[in-house]
């Protein structure tokens, strides 16, 4: 069981959505919660480390790819029960809009596959809830 699971406390997650070309970077989750989905790239902060700092750290192990994070544009709760009713996972996750600095995709870390993934690829793909309901409210894909 990994110190994720089962926590005394939420933990603080950070990601970042970063549009390049009019395509956004997602991973492909490599492990729980969501393995196997496609999600925003991110995971979680480090103490002492800044939600940008974070993102900028999280972006590149996951994907190979240098952004400049800015302001937060999305947060929300992610609760997960087990079968026995009890909370498995308790993060709180906030995304921050960045942009592109260098880098070619390649997954790491803890991602499957990690690439630029147009709005039309999207319908396709396995991908989180809450992925779809922040590409959604940002605009890059329709309601």
């Amino acid at each position: 069981m990994s110190r994720r699971e089962y926590p005394q406390k939420p933990i603080v997650g950070v990601g970042a959505i970063v549009v390049k070309e009019g395509k956004v970077l997602l991973v492909k989750r490599a492990a729980p919660p969501s393995r196997g989905l496609w999600a925003i790239p991110g995971g979680s902060l480090e103490l002492g480390e800044t939600l940008q700092r974070g993102a900028e750290r999280e972006i590149l192990e996951e994907t190979g790819i240098r952004i400049k994070a800015g302001s937060p544009v999305y947060a929300f709760d992610f609760l997960e029960y087990d079968a026995q009713n009890k909370l498995q996972y308790h993060f709180v996750v906030v995304d921050m809009e960045a942009e592109y600095v260098a880098g070619e995709v390649q997954a790491a870390d803890d991602a499957l596959d990690a690439s630029w993934v147009s709005p039309e690829d999207l319908p396709g793909m396995p991908v989180s809830k809450n992925t779809l309901k922040i590409l959604k409210a940002r605009g890059f894909i329709s309601a």
